[in-house]
């Protein structure tokens, strides 16, 4: 007989518990310190496996509306195109995708509008259940307010974001349902309608559930309207949104990005409509037999989507070259910093016009609003361009060299449009080969979350050297 009787079995039972308690303890360690050391790489990881979970449930069967698998180059394409709320399709979406397939879309919009650094942030707090002093730095740094000066604070800060953009998208979807169920829809087929506008127009995506597009209500200002809030409140950011919620119209208490943005996007936003307005006011095949106050709606939707929204009231086949040439500046410029829209954002275009500005007088430091520009942040506005412009010309070669007859003008549009996540088309994305639609994926990838990944590394990383090499300056122009 035993001297020494054997564990019983809730103690093992209890043992065994303690084990896989201590495995998953370790294993939050080891993500947390991840998390920690590389927000930026764990929002990379974060968009990649979004993109694969929404590409496999697009390619499912059910996801069409034949019941047919859809080839993968098309189901990546959409998917890409909704996390990165670009907008972009190569099928149609309301031919192509059955109810669940347009539903995926409208998840995978919603959580990319987002933004990529709250979703890193979003996911940091549900394994570690609080931010590293470095994960919350740089949550602070891409929300840029003081509502999250105190780094305890922003958990509740990224709640607060997650709440406000809810309630904008349900107040859009609240404005246009009745238009729709007045336009003789039944009232299921209108709420998904709302819906799914207002959830692609906050987040400037530009996609569209009806098959001919916005061109029926291309006068309807009562659908027009609420697109057009939903997308310029969209591309302010979430920064600004939160500044002008908590100071409404005292300039005074406005902190120096969300001035900018504002000022910045209003002359964007003015210019863009002028311009448009100057050049198609007598396109036959654009607005050339409209009525004077139908064109201006058209020249400010068109302002108001060629800078991230993506909708579009008339073929941009048919709009003019010097259109074309505006549309691309637009594009390339984009939305807010820390928004749902994307270009290389307003104040990087305000940093490099003060340096500029600042060059020309001969002064030293960069100004605005009483306030002095760091030469960091300088240095990270040029390479943000310069990123954007590299990327746009490698994109557009490719798409060249894989399809010539596409056309320069054509390529260079739509290379603007996927970098830019706008979503607005000449068709070559739809014409395009599988090798076409997997470079303009990738655009629209390193679009969404290159130019903010760079920003936000460049912003943190940050090294003391204890010494200074000697001063010599090239030759420059």
């Amino acid at each position: 007989m035993s001297t020494q009787s054997e564990p019983s079995h809730p103690a093992r039972a209890a043992e065994s518990r303690g084990q896989r308690r201590k495995q998953w303890l370790a294993l939050r360690v080891r993500i947390a310190d991840f998390t920690v050391r590389s927000p930026a790489r764990l929002a990379l990881g974060a968009f990649l496996v979004a993109i694969t979970l929404f590409t496999s449930l697009l390619a499912a069967p059910f996801s069409s509306a034949s019941g047919e698998p859809t080839p993968l180059h098309d189901a990546l394409f959409t998917a890409v195109s909704a996390v990165c709320v670009t907008g972009l399709t190569t099928v149609s979406t309301a031919v192509h995708w059955s109810f669940a397939g347009q539903l995926v879309m409208l998840i995978g919009t919603f959580m990319g509008g987002l933004g990529i650094l709250t979703l890193a942030s979003i996911f940091s707090l549900a394994v570690s259940r609080k931010l590293g002093v470095r994960g919350k730095l740089m949550a602070q740094n891409s929300m840029n307010t003081n509502a999250a000066s105190a780094l305890g604070e922003v958990g509740s800060l990224l709640r607060i974001v997650i709440l406000t953009a809810v309630s904008l998208q349900a107040l859009i979807a609240a404005l246009l349902i009745p238009r729709f169920i007045l336009l003789g829809e039944d009232f299921l087929s209108a709420i998904w309608h709302g819906v799914f506008y207002a959830v692609s127009a906050f987040n400037n995506a530009g996609f569209t559930p009806h098959s001919d597009g916005l061109v029926p209500y291309e006068t309807d200002l009562w659908i027009l309207g609420p697109l057009m809030l939903g997308v310029f409140l969209g591309s302010l950011g979430f920064p600004v949104i939160m500044v002008l919620l908590a100071h409404r119209f005292n300039v005074k208490k406005w902190n120096l990005h969300t001035k900018l943005t504002i000022l910045v996007t209003l002359i964007l936003l003015v210019a863009g409509t002028a311009l448009w307005l100057l050049v198609e006011w007598n396109n036959p095949r654009t607005i050339g037999s409209l009525n004077s106050g139908d064109k201006f709606i058209h020249g400010l939707f068109a302002s108001v989507m060629t800078r991230s929204g993506g909708f579009n009231l008339v073929d941009q086949n048919d709009i003019g070259q010097v259109t074309v040439l505006v549309t691309d500046a637009l594009m390339f410029a984009g939305g807010g910093s820390a928004s749902t829209a994307g270009g290389i954002k307003v104040t990087t275009i305000a940093v490099m016009f003060l340096a500029i500005m600042a060059e020309v007088r001969g002064e030293r430091d960069a100004k605005a609003f009483g306030r002095r520009i760091p030469e960091g942040t300088m240095r990270v506005a040029v390479s943000v361009v310069a990123m954007g412009a590299t990327l746009v010309m490698v994109a557009t070669g490719l798409l060249l060299a894989i399809d010539e007859q596409v056309g320069f003008s054509r390529a260079l549009f739509e290379s603007i449009s996927a970098f830019g996540t706008v979503g607005l088309s000449m068709g070559v994305s739809a014409e395009m080969p599988p090798a076409g639609k997997y470079v303009l994926s990738a655009l629209m990838f390193a679009g969404r979350i290159g130019s903010i990944t760079l920003a936000s590394a460049l912003t943190m990383r940050h090294r003391d050297t204890l010494y200074s090499l000697p001063e010599e300056r090239p030759i420059i122009g």
